[in-house]
């Protein structure tokens, strides 16, 4: 089976979700309030540099101030030359890098209240607001511009070299004089015809962007990439996918119109979806959603993963669970470890899990078999569209690998910080809270209190009524004191009253 697209379009909410095989193993939401920025270029202007960051902030009209590193200032001396020869997944722009550059620090480079142009490469993610670049890239859906970059380079996931070549000379022809091109991904057995229409788009958009910029005043927008909806159609229609399915009329008129003018050959694979039945349930999409925002995801062995995220980054478990095997304890644990490559792959895809993330597999004693499951987990890992680094198994059977980070995660996407614990995952133990209070009550009882009122949460108030009784009848003989318990069910757990009368 093939891969498919759906897309669900709902009030102030479009979401977008690829299966492979019919799983779910992308999938993407934007809401009219919190639409992307990534590839959006805004003029810009430079309000502090930090030099002991080798960084600056630059207000472009957002929220919260964009952060700009030395390494994505471009200058007019640079050298550049891309980092990697495939287009990034989310269009962002980290291609490109210096190259015969001296060192410069950032105060040499720009300057307090300098206007700047910017592109956005990374939404605001937590606390931290848009990381932009001064490497400005357009992507279509054939080719991506580098503007003022003389180099063509091409997607790795084209790995016929017959098919490279013919591409490579095709692009040199068509290449304008003083400008950069990559060869994405689609572009793989596409004509010359269609590579050449796509980069007439985007030259004139370039001149259209380069036009606004003499005519808008800093802190303006000047280009706002495509919508989710188009954005799809653009990146994650390749050779692969047979169809796209989308259950709003208005939506699928509006991609009719836009594929009819620049992709006219994809117009046979966009099905409109009539069904009663929401789209994302006929096709199982919301359970696969579901279990991505859960921590803990079974293996048909009986084994488990648990992942958890945390500001630095995201660790997952393996567990062996339920399964005990059939023979050796090595055996049991390669299996679950081997089991758990998979699931742990497609996971990290579908909740687009980025940057540090550790995987703790089960320890195991022969150096073959940790040998075998990082390379099963490499393997795995190849069909993840992102930039990803992986490295070697460590002795405590750990595997620490990077992945490029755009946007927030599924799982922040989609969720807010639990109101109750705070994030903290947890709440102290109402034992703890009983014998908080308690020392409290002693205290108060030292100096000469007659009556104390105690006002908590029903659970731990029941706790202090029944289990530590003793506790409080104690104190009040030893003190002479009279201690009074009272249940709010409106209090929090961890939070407590208590007063003299």
């Amino acid at each position: 089976m093939g891969s498919e697209i759906l897309i669900n379009v709902g009030r102030g909410e479009k979401r977008v979700a690829l299966l492979e095989g019919g799983q779910v193993v992308e999938f993407y939401v934007e809401r009219e309030q919190d639409a992307s920025l990534v590839g959006n270029i805004y003029k810009g202007k430079i309000v502090k540099i930090l030099p002991g960051m080798q960084s600056a902030f630059v207000d472009v009209g957002l929220e919260k101030a964009a952060f700009l590193y030395v390494a994505d200032i471009k200058t007019d001396t640079d050298e550049y030359a891309p980092l990697f020869e495939e287009e990034d997944k989310e269009n962002s722009v980290e291609l490109l890098s210096k190259r015969g550059r001296a060192e410069m620090t950032i105060d040499e480079l720009i300057q307090e209240g300098q206007e700047i142009l910017v592109q956005v490469s990374k939404d605001p993610i937590g606390s931290k607001g848009a990381r932009v670049t001064s490497y400005v890239t357009l992507p279509g859906r054939y080719l991506v511009l580098m503007p003022d970059v003389d180099h063509i380079g091409i997607s790795r996931r084209i790995a016929i070299e017959e098919k490279r070549n013919r591409l490579k000379e095709i692009v040199e022809q068509l290449r304008p004089e003083g400008y950069g091109l990559i060869i994405r991904t689609a572009s793989e057995d596409s004509l010359e015809e269609d590579m050449k229409k796509d980069l007439e788009f985007l030259m004139l958009l370039w001149k259209n962007i380069q036009e606004r910029k003499d005519r808008v005043p800093a802190r303006g927008l000047l280009y706002s990439d495509l919508d989710l909806v188009f954005r799809s159609i653009r990146d994650l229609m390749s050779q692969d996918v047979e169809r796209l399915i989308i259950d709003s009329s208005d939506e699928y008129d509006r991609i009719i119109d836009f594929v009819k003018a620049y992709f006219p050959k994809l117009l046979h694979k966009i099905t409109l979806y009539e069904e009663t039945e929401p789209i994302f349930d006929a096709f199982g999409v919301e359970l696969d959603i579901s279990r991505a925002l859960g921590r803990k995801v079974w293996l048909k062995s009986g084994g488990y993963i648990v992942v958890d995220q945390t500001e630095a980054m995201a660790v997952i478990d393996v567990n062996t669970g339920k399964f005990v095997g059939k023979e050796g304890l090595e055996d049991t644990i390669l299996k679950t470890n081997l089991e758990a490559v998979k699931e742990i792959a497609y996971q990290i895809r579908l909740r687009n899990l980025g940057g540090i993330i550790i995987v703790d597999f089960i320890d195991m004693e022969q150096p073959e078999n940790r040998e075998k499951l990082f390379n099963a987990f490499v393997d795995a890992m190849k069909k993840d569209r992102a930039k990803n680094t992986i490295f070697h198994i460590t002795e405590l059977g750990l595997i620490q690998m990077t992945r490029k980070r755009v946007r927030e995660s599924l799982g922040r996407t989609l969720c807010t910080t639990c109101p109750y614990c705070e994030g903290k995952s947890f709440v102290v133990a109402p034992e703890t809270i009983c014998f908080e209070i308690l020392r409290k009550i002693v205290k108060l009882a030292q100096h000469g209190s007659k009556k104390i009122v105690i006002t908590t949460h029903p659970i731990v108030a029941e706790m202090l009524s029944g289990e530590e009784m003793l506790g409080i009848e104690d104190i009040e003989a030893k003190f002479d004191v009279n201690v009074v318990i009272n249940a709010d069910h409106k209090m929090h757990q961890e939070n407590y009253d208590v007063n003299t009368l």
